[in-house]
């Protein structure tokens, strides 16, 4: 890409240089989510219509953009910024789990969907905050992992289709 501008695009370079130091600049984390936001709460959190007792736990603000494009999901996040990594450092104070603990204390959810990775980290991460969720009392979702719609087990991975297999769910007439 900085080929590219530096060849063809010498203005165009300009702009993006000016888009990326106001970013920089302006671009902040909200303080009640921790999601990239140019003020001080986010359009989400300050959005009153919607469902404060649902609290979605994600790893990064890309994951909250994914589920707000992909989804009718109407609640609230709690943004990560990483995963437990204990053999990078990343541990609960790096995540702001003090922060989350704070907000589970104060303002519970009725219920805590983790929507981590399903990673060796992020299974790690899930647990820890079941753990957390436990200890307030909140009612806590794990979102489903497995085989992909329109994918076919064949093409399915060992570990994905034996996740699949373990979280298994009843289906049709009981």
């Amino acid at each position: 890409m900085a080929l590219h501008l530096l060849e063809r695009d010498r203005e165009g370079g300009q702009r993006l240089s000016a888009s990326l130091a106001s970013a920089m600049e302006h671009i902040g984390r909200c303080r009640m989510c921790r999601d990239l936001t140019e003020h001080e709460i986010c359009h989400i959190c300050a959005n009153p219509k919607r469902d404060r007792g649902l609290l979605c736990i994600v790893e990064s603000p890309v994951d909250v953009l994914a589920i707000e494009q992909a989804t009718a999901y109407n609640g609230n996040y709690f943004v990560l910024l990483g995963r437990l990594s204990p053999l990078d450092g990343i541990g609960p104070a790096e995540l702001g789990l003090d922060d989350l603990a704070q907000r589970l204390e104060k303002e519970p959810p009725r219920e805590m969907i983790i929507a981590t990775n399903p990673t060796v980290e992020g299974e790690a991460t899930a647990f820890y905050l079941s753990q957390m969720a436990e200890q307030h009392q909140v009612t806590v979702s794990r979102i489903a992992h497995g085989v992909p719609l329109g994918g076919e087990l064949e093409y399915t991975d060992q570990s994905t289709l034996a996740h699949a297999f373990g979280s298994r769910q009843s289906f049709g007439a009981s």
